[in-house]
């Protein structure tokens, strides 16, 4: 079992890292070339920048057992086609019960950009956010470490 990270734009890299020792869980912060990102003891694999090229090596290497932070949609469909858990920067649980909808209005958002319409941004990211991470991530580590002592 592995912690893998979006790390482009990521927020919440030292609270993963933090979480993840906690429960002896490895991390590997994925990034392209515009974003070194370079942490004590946690392995960070660069890839060379193009058009979702981090997500497609992150997609190539996640295991059913992992676990993915990451605010791209795209990417976190990708990862629960492969049966793996994915997370957002704010503490929200992708699955395969909401992740159509989130898909949906992303298509939605963009098709009202390219018309013109002014949307507002993210908000300024807050220290809420960073309780409902952890504890979002604290629950996808408990529950994928109970599958794994779980025999099949």
């Amino acid at each position: 079992m592995k912690i893998l990270i979006d790390g482009d734009g990521c927020p919440v890299i030292d609270l993963t890292i933090k979480v993840a020792r906690k429960y002896g869980i490895e991390v590997v912060i994925f990034c392209d070339t515009a974003h070194m990102i370079d942490r004590l003891g946690v392995k960070t694999i660069i890839i060379q920048k193009g058009m979702d090229a981090v997500d497609f090596m992150i997609a190539n290497n996640v295991h059913k057992e992992d676990i993915v932070v990451t605010q791209d949609y795209g990417l976190a469909a990708m990862i629960l086609s492969k049966k793996a858990a994915a997370i957002n920067q704010n503490g929200f649980i992708y699955t395969e019960g909401n992740i159509d909808q989130i898909l949906f209005r992303r298509h939605v958002v963009k098709v009202a950009r390219k018309s013109g319409a002014r949307l507002k941004g993210p908000k300024k990211r807050t220290e809420e956010d960073n309780i409902k991470f952890k504890e979002g991530l604290i629950k996808l580590c408990e529950a994928k470490l109970a599958q794994e002592k779980t025999p099949l």
